[in-house]
């Protein structure tokens, strides 16, 4: 049985006459036609997949402050606006004088024009460099694996040679097979990382032979099958009895669709290219201090200086993998000399703020509800369909969980009329999420209600696609009373609820949980359309997010009634699809939305290395080891380079002094 204290019952008599209140009769039909008008318009082409940085996304942000105002909800919190703003990084560009020249012997010069004969690395770091080049095979540290392709020669101040990739791609009994013959080692990032801690000038990256030769290959096999196709359709259709007409039109039909696809695939290898160069914004992008210069030449022009040492890549291709040695080498006589400036791009972005205040005495308290409105836009590196530039609507992901922000706020902004409920509700439709929980990481940054007086935060995201009754709550471990309550109120709901009790996820949710705030985040699956422009609200299940609604509109309403706070539970582990696997588990928490240099980690797991070896929240790992640490993807190729067991020196700038910590590494998680 929930208590009902005096103190709530005296000032909100009216609201518990309905609250958590099924919805009846024209009431439900009310309910969905608004969810569904308002996920038409978030999810309407005309707002360009609400990408940041697109002015569909502000447009979706003015319409919510309307929303909210509609709803009786004070949108005047933030500076006297709805709007949370700050600025962030989308995206980088090349700026200022970019260039690179090879210099050989006997005064021999290369000079390469940018994005033509070679491009610039989005991820690599800027300056200007002037050294020898060392060509350092695949650019692999793994001498746990018995390769290191800088085992024995000096590249400080060089410019290194790199293959991507890794060797013996071909090989699956390989010590670098993984999936398709790629193994970990072969990330660009990784690679980046290794240069940087054998302090090379500048990193040139070069296709490797055995990826054309493979692409070739694969383009005549299709085309062969494209041909035999043709030919079996041809046999048919000249057999075919020309008194059955349908019989001898489907004939005629399938030798049409047969050519047509052999056509199709004939152009396309006339056209294709088997030393493609990486597109400026391939791999990621931004400013990485840590890194050196970096740039991708052509086959072609590496073959040229290789030349001087009468070799090419090809035949050091076949010796690595002949042998699994390293053939790294100075490339006697030749010199790199060039400059790269890479500058992040910006743009400005808003959390929207809605709220209605409480009244008695937890009024003081915080209840948030959230749901990220941002999205992909028209792709780029967050797509799932590689290459569209198609808009990405996110009519799942996540206009289904603003516009059920949006009921939620007008269901308590009517009720609010009536009576003000016993803690302060605040509605964010956060921004960012798609690039990492940025928008959420900025409200606990700088709360507009203090944290150590927000009790809760129930998040939405993706709560479109209801299907055999089946509804994930996510961190439901992270207060005693969530779970039992979950089931209570799903009594009328009839979700078939499935119980993640981990507080650390894959949206906002997961910012307020590492802030010590008991979370829910509500969500109804993956699927096919995920990422993709073909998420659209045809496909949105109506009827399922106005259940989810209900259900959310309990939990609520259950939590305005007790004078008791939920409790905070620390859980173990996170549900977040990790990096882990075959790296060494260390148990940080990271700091969403940093953009210092460094791994910024917002805390640590209960009894996990970090917490034993004296690392807490607010720590910037700056270097792990020997190898510096610009961001997470550094720390994590860092961390790949040490095995459970080793005793680690993690730098971190706590304070903004740097300390050193020794951390004691656990086994895979």
């Amino acid at each position: 049985m929930l208590r009902f204290p005096a103190m709530v019952i005296s000032g909100f008599a009216l609201v518990l006459a309905f609250a958590a209140y099924p919805l009846f009769g024209d009431a439900v039909v009310e309910s969905q036609v608004r969810l569904l008008n308002d996920i038409k318009f978030l999810a309407s082409d005309d707002l360009e997949g609400r990408g940041v940085g697109t002015s569909g996304l502000n447009i979706a942000a003015q319409f919510i402050k309307t929303e909210f105002a509609k709803a009786g909800l004070a949108v005047d919190r933030v500076d006297g606006d709805a709007f949370q703003k700050f600025d962030i990084a989308t995206g980088s560009k090349l700026v200022g004088t970019n260039s690179l020249r090879l210099v050989g012997p006997e005064g021999t010069t290369i000079e390469l024009k940018i994005g033509d004969d070679v491009e610039g690395c989005s991820f690599g770091g800027s300056g200007k460099f002037d050294g020898d080049i060392v060509f350092c095979g695949y650019g692999i540290d793994a001498s746990d694996e018995g390769y290191n392709d800088f085992e024995g020669i000096d590249v400080e101040g060089k410019v290194i040679i790199v293959l991507r990739r890794n060797p013996r791609q071909s090989d699956p009994s390989s010590p670098f097979a993984s999936t398709h013959g790629i193994s970990r080692h072969a990330d660009l990032r990784t690679k980046m990382t290794n240069a940087a801690a054998q302090k090379a000038a500048a990193v040139l990256f070069v296709n490797d032979p055995y990826s054309g030769r493979k692409a070739a290959e694969t383009r005549r096999e299709n085309l062969y099958s494209a041909h035999e196709k043709v030919s079996l359709a041809a046999e048919a259709f000249l057999s075919a009895d020309a008194n059955d007409v349908e019989k001898f039109n489907e004939a005629r039909n399938k030798l049409a669709e047969a050519t047509n696809q052999a056509k199709s695939i004939r152009a396309a290898a006339e056209k294709s290219d088997d030393d493609p160069l990486m597109k400026f914004g391939y791999a990621g992008s931004g400013e990485n201090k840590a890194f050196p210069p970096a740039f991708h030449i052509s086959i072609k022009t590496c073959d040229q200086i290789l030349a001087s040492l009468k070799t090419d890549l090809s035949k050091l291709e076949a010796e690595i993998d002949s042998t699994h040695k390293p053939k790294s080498m100075a490339v006697t006589g030749w010199r790199a000399q060039g400059e790269l400036n890479v500058e992040k791009v910006r743009a400005d972005v808003s959390n929207v703020i809605g709220v209605i205040d409480g009244e008695g005495p937890l009024a003081d308290e915080t209840i948030v509800i959230g749901a990220h409105y941002d999205h992909v836009g028209r792709g780029g590196q967050n797509s799932l369909a590689p290459g569209s530039t198609e808009i990405h609507n996110g009519a799942d992901d996540n206009a289904s969980g603003t516009v059920t922000l949006l009921e939620l706020a007008r269901r308590f902004g009517e009720k609010a009329r009536i009576a003000k409920p016993s803690r302060r509700l605040v509605f964010i439709a956060f921004t960012g999420e798609e690039l990492g929980l940025l928008g959420s990481a900025r409200y606990c940054k700088e709360p507009v209600f203090p944290l150590d007086t927000t009790i809760a935060m129930l998040n939405m995201d993706m709560v479109g696609r209801l299907k055999d009754d089946k509804l994930i709550v996510y961190g439901t471990g992270t207060s005693p009373r969530w779970e039992p309550e979950l089931k209570q109120f799903n009594g009328d709901a009839g979700f078939k609820l499935i119980f993640k009790p981990e507080g650390i996820g894959p949206s906002d949710h997961a910012s307020f949980y590492a802030k010590k705030i008991p979370v829910l985040h509500f969500f109804t699956g993956e699927h096919a359309d995920y990422h993709k422009p073909t998420d659209d609200w045809e496909k949105i299940n109506i009827e399922g997010v106005s259940r989810v609604a209900n259900l959310m509109e309990a939990m609520i309403d259950a939590t305005l009634r007790q004078s008791e706070r939920p409790a905070y539970v620390e859980v173990q582990g996170n549900s977040t699809p990790g990096r882990g696997g075959s790296r060494p588990y260390v148990g940080t928490i990271p700091e969403f939305g940093n953009e210092e240099p460094g791994y910024a980690i917002s805390g640590v797991s209960a009894g996990g290395p970090a917490q034993k070896g004296g690392l807490k929240g607010g720590d910037r790992i700056v270097k792990l080891g020997p190898h510096p640490v610009s961001n997470l993807d550094d720390f994590d190729a860092a961390l790949r380079k040490f095995a459970p067991g080793d005793v680690v020196d993690f730098t971190v700038i706590r304070d903004k002094q740097e300390q050193t910590f020794k951390v004691t590494l656990d086994p895979p998680r």
